[in-house]
């Protein structure tokens, strides 16, 4: 029997999305802008990475805080409540520009804020739709994620040219306005259940239902990989002007190509893959988005690299619209928030790994090497985990279908 469609599912999801572009356009706005600031006002590169490590840190330490509340209280109010603080919190740059300290600090509250609003945002979705219509509103909500992070820091930067750093700031404490009252207009509820454990954050908790047997293979290769193919981001830079011998915009051109890709794979691709199939075509698309970044490396040619980027960007907007939806359909419904934070978390503190060390791979091996390595090593990865599969498939091993039931959503 099919299930009736909810009421108002169709317009929550379109107010979902815009809220996830919005919130990920006010993540990035300000950061362009204050980073010039602070680069002006110290000339420290140390102090440029405080400020970032500020934004991402809560993330990773504040994700049993943050998937907590997302599970803990009316999924909906919570996301209002976060979003006005997030603005008034975002307007307080404005009186904090005089101090480095005070900046870092306020950037530090912002991306606490972050922490528990993705979280939140995360645990909406199936609230909203199910099935193939949850692989679809996935893959929109990613997608805007990615025009919201592409976005943001040009339009921080053209505020930040044409009226001062606090007209950019304004403008970002008005993007959490705006979250705030799309939020205030959504119709869906997520409310929390009783369950047997400790009232309390427990950072073990999220982690545990994301590396339960159900997910366990697919998410221990997607935390590793990304912290393999994420050392690439300080190479690119030099690898587009110095082994490709293209400029500034030529690096420009790599990144809108990779982003483009992203946006068909997660809005085209990724709702044609059956349920079935969705941890192998995971799997798959890792080894290709490592391949998106190898490639390049070994023809250095500057159209075949964008044409590659385009795949490889393809690949990744695929892959974490099946993470998604693999989370949503494999773990408890209690616990999505505390499996987003957890996965937000991982992916976060990888990403701040992954810096430093590619970092020090530029210095000792070159941009070429480090490309090279960063594509080669998480598609072996991939490779050895899908063979993995594919023998445990063949010998008819158990561990194919979900060992965690998602439990029905109630919403009004």
């Amino acid at each position: 029997m099919r299930k009736p469609r909810r009421r108002g599912a169709r317009s929550d999801g379109g107010r979902l999305v815009a809220a996830v572009g919005l919130s990920s356009a006010g993540d990035t706005l300000a950061l362009i802008p204050l980073a010039a600031l602070i680069s002006a006002q110290t000339g420290s590169g140390f102090a440029v990475g405080a400020l970032l490590a500020a934004l991402w840190a809560p993330m990773v330490f504040l994700s049993p805080l943050a998937g907590w509340l997302a599970d803990r209280f009316e999924t909906t109010r919570l996301l209002l409540i976060v979003s006005l603080l997030q603005a008034v919190v975002a307007a307080s740059f404005v009186l904090a520009l005089g101090s480095v300290g005070a900046i870092i600090a306020v950037a530090a509250l912002l991306g606490s804020g972050h922490a528990v609003a993705q979280a939140a945002e995360f645990s909406l979705a199936p609230s909203i739709a199910a099935g193939e219509r949850l692989k679809r509103l996935n893959g929109r909500v990613e997608a805007a994620r990615y025009l919201g992070m592409t976005a943001g820091p040009a339009a921080g930067g053209a505020l930040a040219a044409a009226g001062g750093t606090e007209i950019a700031l304004i403008a970002n404490a008005a993007t959490f306005l705006f979250v705030a009252s799309v939020t205030r207009s959504m119709r869906v509820r997520r409310r929390p259940r009783a369950v047997d454990e400790p009232d309390g954050p427990n950072a073990g908790e999220g982690f545990s239902v994301l590396f339960a047997p159900a997910l366990r293979l697919v998410m221990t290769v997607a935390a590793l990989s990304l912290f393999l193919m994420t050392a690439v981001w300080t190479a690119e830079p030099f690898f587009a002007r110095d082994v490709l011998g293209g400029n500034d915009l030529t690096y420009g051109l790599l990144m809108s190509a990779w982003t483009l890709g992203m946006a068909v794979g997660a809005i085209g691709l990724a709702a044609r893959v059956p349920a079935r199939a969705m941890v192998a075509t995971t799997l798959a698309m890792i080894a290709l988005q490592g391949a998106g970044i190898l490639a390049p490396a070994i023809l250095l040619s500057i159209p075949f690299a964008l044409g590659i980027y385009v795949i490889g960007g393809l690949a990744h907007g695929t892959k974490n619209t099946l993470i998604r939806t693999l989370i949503h359909e494999r773990v408890p419904a209690a616990c999505h928030g505390r499996a987003a934070a957890a996965y937000n978390a991982l992916r976060n503190g990888a990403e701040l790994l992954a810096l430093g060390a590619g970092g020090l791979m530029v210095a000792e091996l070159g941009p070429r090497s480090t490309m090279a390595l960063s594509g080669a090593l998480p598609m072996a990865l991939a490779l050895a985990a899908l063979a993995t599969l594919w023998l445990a498939d063949r010998a008819g091993l158990p561990g194919r279908r979900p060992a965690l039931r998602p439990l029905p959503e109630e919403s009004v």
